[in-house]
């Protein structure tokens, strides 16, 4: 017996990691793609030498949009087994959403040697070769194609794609036409035909008509009702128009194009303030939208509100101080609110550089100016080997002066890459970064990684049964039902009472403190902190307290300001005030890293001392050492997902898109939902 057990052990061990595998597929069958990812995380961890978890999890990530991560897991599946066709195409397909069209077609290559007439290598390949402007080549490959389908619409499709890069707008009609026919069921076929007669014919009223077929099959598409609108547009259907962006809006409340569009139809017809708001919104996302900015400005004017329109104007003229027509609009707003010296030198500062340019119309247009710019950037990128393919001055003009349609780059949809439903990357998730680890005695609840984070010194206190709960660590603030709100102050008076018949201990002030933490009571918590670490200096998890209890005090500053932003803003010692809240917060912060730095003087390998710190330094704006910080903790604990999170938030902001996305996919993967709706709207 003892014999037939010993050889049965390895057999049940592979029968559980197939199992895992297993319900990974099942996951991935039914769209949960991050629980998937979860399961093939745990079989890569038991068994890092198969090839078919990496295989499976580059296809769920492909799934979010991760496409840096989905090329990652299929270029390790591929090194465990070369013969893995799909792996190839996830991999090409990850690298031709990623623009690395080159990369794309080894991968279609690799992959049409083991399987030399799978229809979706060759018609991906021939997307790819066209991209790169290999039309012989592409033309090849979409031949081979209808030699083995002739009935393949996506091929006619593809070739329409080829022909419009080619200007062959004829025989892009001619094929899109022949797609169409053959498979009334593609959306983006209807989308690009309508294009062709919208801007090679002028036929809006086609146009319309192919859209309205494009948006029964994909009703829930705002870019496609974004597009009608522009063609009704030039109907002079107004109200159809309008419409279409109020819906494409109740679809993608963020649509930049829809709001600016719609801005630009409201000022048409007279509807001033709503068109205001419209600008309003864009520029709250993009303030530097000269375009944007200029319509409000002139809105502003429209309506009477000649403060805010000099505002606007002075914003433009700021980054623009060659723009005469700025100058005389501003001119203008001034002399209406009856500032006749401005008014006078706005005027005069607009003639100047007429008279230095030795024209007497405007001839500055500020979107050549950024054009120039990022040709600039550009440049600078490549030579510093940034292989990222750069806008052309045209496209940079045209995208700053108007956003007119949503374009449909990628027609022909490569496999693993179709609209599905139930995608986490398309929800409306505010880019926020992952809080302050906090002490609790609240365990979360995360049912994807599973993980419960965790310091000696917290296993030490634990094990004095000292405090009325089990302590741990949680991300973010607890949230606490009237029960538990109730059992905490009856634990404050508990200690209340104790700490007046006999001498307090620190673990006394300790546990008090995070009582009052719990509910809400930094100042009381602080003060306990206090005493703890005066009672005993060498006490690291009261220096860790009295950090939490400085940042909720912080926080609830924060809040106390945001809701007393208008009343003070009329007071007449505003900005005093707001001088004195800036220099409270700083000391907060100040407060908050001493306590940190204390915490891991004494304890250097504590990871969420490392990681608050970097929360810390991000929030004082030094985002080169909150990556540092963010770094140190991920050193001490590879899978602290909060910490890949912040550091690729972190790395965007300062203009780092390679890491970024690379950390963002990596937090994506142990578990992190928005770092997929972040991760989107970077390849958008």
């Amino acid at each position: 017996m003892l014999a037939m057990l010993a050889g049965a052990m390895p057999v049940r061990a592979q029968i559980n990691t197939d199992q895992v595998v297993n319900i990974g597929r099942n996951a991935l069958y039914f769209e949960d793609y991050i629980l998937a990812i979860q399961y093939f995380n745990q079989a890569i961890k038991a068994k890092p030498f198969l090839a078919e978890p990496y295989f499976y999890r580059s296809v769920a990530k492909i799934s979010l949009e991760d496409y840096r991560g989905a090329e990652v897991d299929a270029g390790m599946a591929i090194e465990r087994n070369p013969f893995i066709v799909d792996a190839y195409q996830v991999r090409g397909v990850s690298r031709q959403n990623l623009g690395d069209y080159k990369g794309a077609v080894e991968d279609y290559d690799a992959g049409l040697k083991l399987m030399p007439e799978d229809k979706n290598l060759l018609i991906n390949r021939a997307v790819c070769q066209s991209a790169l402007k290999n039309y012989d080549e592409a033309q090849q490959s979409f031949d081979r194609l209808l030699q083995l389908d002739r009935r393949n619409d996506r091929a006619y499709i593809g070739l329409a794609q080829m022909n419009l890069a080619r200007q062959d707008t004829a025989k892009a009609l001619e094929n899109l036409n022949r797609g169409i026919a053959l498979s009334k069921k593609n959306a983006s076929a209807y989308v690009m035909r309508a294009e062709v007669f919208a801007r090679s014919f002028k036929d809006f009223a086609h146009a319309v008509a192919d859209m309205d077929s494009a948006i029964t099959l994909e009703p829930h598409f705002a870019g496609y009702f974004i597009n009608r609108a522009y063609m009704k547009y030039n109907l002079d259907d107004y109200f159809g128009a309008m419409a279409d962006y109020d819906y494409a809006l109740s679809l993608d409340p963020s649509s930049q194009e829809a709001h600016f569009n719609r801005g630009l139809l409201r000022a048409e017809v007279g509807d001033n303030n709503k068109a205001i708001s419209d600008f309003d919104f864009v520029l709250k996302s993009n303030p530097s939208n000269f375009m944007a900015l200029y319509n409000r400005a002139l809105l502003h004017m429209r309506v009477g509100q000649f403060r805010n329109a000099v505002n606007d104007f002075t914003a433009i003229l700021k980054k623009y101080p060659e723009f005469e027509a700025g100058y005389i609009a501003r001119g203008e707003a001034k002399r209406r609110m009856g500032d006749t010296r401005g008014s006078e030198a706005d005027m005069e500062r607009a003639m100047a550089i007429f008279r230095r340019h030795k024209t007497h119309v405007s001839t500055f247009n500020p979107a050549e100016i950024e054009a120039t710019a990022a040709i600039k950037k550009a440049e600078q990128r490549a030579l510093n080997g940034d292989n990222e393919e750069p806008e052309t001055a045209e496209e940079i003009i045209n995208r700053f002066n108007t956003l007119l349609t949503v374009n449909d780059n990628n027609p022909v949809k490569p496999e693993y890459a179709n609209r599905q439903r139930g995608h986490v990357q398309n929800d409306n998730i505010e880019v926020e970064p992952m809080p302050m680890f906090s002490l609790s005695y609240y365990a979360q609840d995360n049912q994807l990684n599973y993980k419960t984070h965790y310091i000696r010194e917290i296993g030490d206190i634990n094990d004095l049964r000292q405090l009325p709960g089990t302590l741990t660590l949680v991300v973010g603030e607890t949230q606490l039902d009237a029960e538990a709100i109730q059992r905490h102050f009856g634990d404050i008076d508990y200690y209340n009472s104790l700490m007046v018949s006999s001498k307090p201990r620190s673990i006394d002030h300790f546990a008090r403190g995070l009582d009052y933490l719990l509910v809400k009571n930094p100042d009381d918590a602080i003060a306990d902190a206090d005493a703890a670490i005066a009672l005993s200096p060498q006490f690291m998890l009261a220096y860790f307290l009295r950090a939490d209890a400085h940042y909720m005090s912080y926080r609830m500053a924060q809040a106390r300001d945001d809701n007393n932003a208008s009343t003070l803003g009329e007071a007449p010692d505003a900005r005093s005030q707001a001088m004195l809240r800036q220099r409270q917060d700083v000391t907060t912060l100040d407060l908050m890293m001493a306590d940190l730095d204390q915490a891991i003087k004494l304890s250097p390998k504590n990871v969420y001392a490392h990681y608050n710190k970097g929360n810390v330094y991000m929030m004082q704006g030094d985002y080169t050492s909150a990556i540092s910080c963010y770094t140190n903790a991920i050193q001490l604990k590879p899978d602290l997902a909060e910490a890949y999170y912040n550091r690729g938030l972190m790395y965007l902001r300062m203009g780092n898109k390679a890491l970024g996305v690379a950390d963002l996919s990596k937090a994506g993967e142990l578990g992190i939902l928005p770092s997929y709706n972040v991760l989107k709207r970077m390849t958008r």
